[in-house]
């Protein structure tokens, strides 16, 4: 397989999946004891969840595991490779849903739960187009996405588009919640403090405030008593839409089968 050199200097042709050597050098006796690919992958997980994908490094995630930087180098060839091993892992907290279920429950028990994965771990949205997500969580999700979709009756030639309705959808959804959840905890507020706020600002300057007014009684009228509750049923209710248009488009084709 490809060489760190190569998958650096190519990276959009390689994988850390499709290199089978795990770990990627033989450990020497005076290599940490109880390291291993896991329980880096795990820290990782945990420094990008705290920090976020700008101050990751190789040398902060050494401090978090308390051995040298090099260390880390016996288990992974690149920062990338470690970067695609915690996306494939927190793929796999999407858990299975019951093949028996009724496909609608289905779409919407995976897509809730991918929203809340997009939503726990902010820097996933960025890495998800970085990669070729071929990792075995990753293809676990793909699989059920696909098996679900199936289960609707609609057409071959249709299926790919609905998946991508539905999940491009959630997936820009939840990356706007998951960025606009973490700048909150950054300013030291509460959701429903810093939209407050914003809101404030906005209707304190005149010019800002002719542009809301329109926007004032759409906003009324959706409802709900905080930030998550009106983000709950905006996204309940765009789901329903695209549930009813995977029907009523799984009609059509029958009717003119």
């Amino acid at each position: 397989m490809g060489s760190a050199a190569d998958r650096v200097k190519n990276p959009s042709r390689v994988s850390v999946w499709l290199d089978r050597r795990t770990p990627s050098r033989t450990r020497k006796a005076d290599q940490p004891a109880g390291l291993d690919r896991d329980r880096i992958t795990a820290a990782s997980v945990r420094l990008l969840d705290a920090d976020g994908l700008a101050k990751f490094s190789m040398r902060r995630l050494a401090a978090e595991l308390d051995v040298t930087a090099m260390s880390l180098y016996w288990y992974v060839d690149t920062k990338d490779d470690l970067l695609e091993l915690a996306l494939d892992t927190v793929f796999g907290e999407i858990p299975a849903t019951p093949e028996d279920t009724d496909w609608r429950a289905r779409l919407r028990e995976l897509a809730t739960e991918y929203r809340r994965m997009l939503v726990r771990h902010p820097w996933v949205s960025t890495l998800i187009g970085s990669f070729l997500n071929i990792g075995p969580h990753s293809m676990l999700f793909s699989y059920a996405v696909q098996d679900v979709v199936r289960a609707t009756g609609l057409p071959l030639e249709n299926r790919t588009g609905a998946m991508s309705a539905v999940f491009q959808f959630v997936y820009g959804f939840g990356s706007t919640e998951g960025h606009f959840v973490q700048r909150t905890v950054e300013a030291g507020l509460s959701q429903d403090e810093y939209f407050q706020r914003a809101m404030g600002t906005i209707r304190a300057d005149p010019e800002f405030k002719r542009v809301m007014e329109p926007s004032e009684s759409l906003m009324d009228a959706r409802g709900g008593d905080t930030v998550e509750e009106m983000r709950e049923r905006d996204f309940v209710f765009a789901l329903d839409l695209l549930i009813a248009g995977i029907e009523a488009m799984r009609e059509r084709a029958a009717h003119h089968s």
